[in-house]
């Protein structure tokens, strides 16, 4: 039993993922500051404004599913980012200064 206990940490212990803030910017930069701005400002029109809090008071999984699929102008980022990018850069999101 406890050896079946320790597989199962072990495996639960892999999945985890730290976010990379630094590696978010950095996506950011690349991805999303042409539309929502350098600080997050958002310089399209119904761009969601960062810096605001727009849109981010959501649970990660819930932002991971739209930032995958895209919505309105947003593209879909699905096969562009891995998962574990996205989480990177929803950390990063949520250092953004309001």
């Amino acid at each position: 039993m406890k050896c079946l206990f320790a597989v199962w940490l072990l495996c639960i212990a892999s999945l985890a993922h730290a976010a990379d803030v630094a590696n978010g910017q950095r996506l950011y930069g690349v991805h999303c500051i042409g539309c929502h701005g350098a600080t997050g400002e958002g310089v399209i029109p119904n761009a969601p404004k960062f810096n605001r809090g727009d849109g981010l008071m959501r649970a990660d999984t819930d932002l991971l599913q739209q930032i995958k699929t895209g919505r309105g102008a947003m593209p879909a980022y699905f096969g562009i980012l891995r998962d574990a990018e996205i989480f990177d850069l929803i950390a990063y999101l949520r250092t953004l200064p309001r």
